[in-house]
């Protein structure tokens, strides 16, 4: 009988049976504290630029709620209004939960964060993805009015909002050369 508890007792263990009933795990005889839980919703600030009183970014991460080792990045742009810096815009960098918390959270989790004063002004940012692996690819903003606008995206002032213009298409060759047709001339 005996010999059966301890197959027990060592199949529960290997296969990860349930834990010690004081919550700790053992080593060597001594205890073993417990790791503090992540908390959800947990941020932390792992970049910030200001540029005079024009304006003043910030790079956060974020902890996933829905699994504790994936975070996000917001960048924050915040402009300087009576005598106070308010919040003018955020935007998530990258993809919702694409980067591991601790990574990001570690020294040299920002490997380029780029900002400048113009108008509009631009922004470069990219995050440790991991030690092994690397950085990200950099992402591009630009700055306008306060409001952050992804890099290939038209500028506000010049953005058109024409219907596009239908267009007509034919098969078959393309017209002889001299009967008002166009002719691509490449070398």
């Amino acid at each position: 009988m005996a010999a059966a508890t301890a197959t027990i007792v060592t199949t529960g263990a290997t296969a990860g049976g349930p834990p010690n009933p004081q919550g700790q795990r053992t080593t060597g005889g001594q205890p073993k504290p417990r790791e503090p839980q992540p908390r959800i919703g947990q941020s932390q600030q792992i970049a910030s630029s200001v540029l005079d009183r024009d304006f003043k970014f910030t790079l956060t991460a974020l902890r996933s709620q829905a699994d504790p080792l994936l975070a996000t990045v917001r960048l924050r742009v915040f402009t300087f209004q009576g005598g106070a810096w308010k919040e003018s815009d955020r935007a998530t960098v990258g993809a919702v939960d694409s980067f591991f918390w601790f990574p990001l959270t570690g020294r040299h989790a920002v490997c380029e964060f780029s900002t400048a004063g113009t108008e509009p002004a631009p922004v470069a940012v990219s995050r440790l993805n991991t030690p092994s692996v690397g950085c990200s690819p950099t992402e591009n903003f630009r700055i306008e009015d306060g409001r952050i606008v992804t890099a290939g995206e038209p500028p506000a002032a010049t953005a058109r909002q024409d219907p596009p213009t239908p267009t007509t298409s034919t098969s078959g060759p393309p017209p002889p050369s001299g009967t008002g047709g166009t002719s691509d001339t490449s070398v």
